[in-house]
């Protein structure tokens, strides 16, 4: 029998995880990013950017989740890094880079909560947000194409981040 909301015996757990979005505007990323983050228990979303809101669109891929994800918004995502670092969180970035170090062979630290950063769906993460990253994590690929979606990339990481956490 195929199981549904209402009989599945998942258990809910929550993880010392804040994602912290650097200019994500797309309304049906941003309403993934709800979904995702109530699916991986992560503590608080934080949308960052100018123009942020939720809409009808993003309202529709949430699915409700937005009604009970802990969130804020913010214009300066430079601001809400160096405010995480200084309260002691380990800041991450998923971004492709030269000192990059592959997510599956990384090893998340259970003793401080984290920051995961993700970027911009064109641009990625701003120099000075990967300059005050405590680490820098991308995800390998093996196709022509040297990124992804950034929703799917998020998905991935928070699957491995919270599996090694649990």
């Amino acid at each position: 029998m195929q199981l549904n909301h209402y009989n599945t015996n998942f258990k809910k757990q929550s993880f010392p995880i804040i994602l912290v979005s650097e200019n994500v505007t797309n309304a049906p990323n941003i309403g993934s990013l709800f979904r995702m983050a109530d699916a991986f228990g992560i503590e608080k979303l934080i949308l960052c950017g100018e123009h942020i809101s939720l809409g009808r669109k993003t309202a529709k891929t949430s699915r409700a989740t937005e009604k009970v994800v802990n969130h804020e918004f913010s214009t300066s995502a430079l601001n809400v890094v160096l405010n995480l670092k200084n309260q002691g969180f380990q800041i991450i970035s998923l971004e492709i880079t030269t000192q990059s170090k592959p997510l599956h062979l990384f090893n998340f630290l259970k003793d401080k909560p984290i920051a995961l950063i993700i970027g911009d769906e064109n641009f990625g993460i701003s120099e000075a947000i990967l300059n005050l990253s405590n680490h820098i994590i991308h995800i390998d690929m093996f196709g022509q194409n040297s990124s992804m979606n950034v929703v799917q990339a998020t998905n991935i990481a928070l699957y491995e981040i919270t599996k090694q956490l649990m």
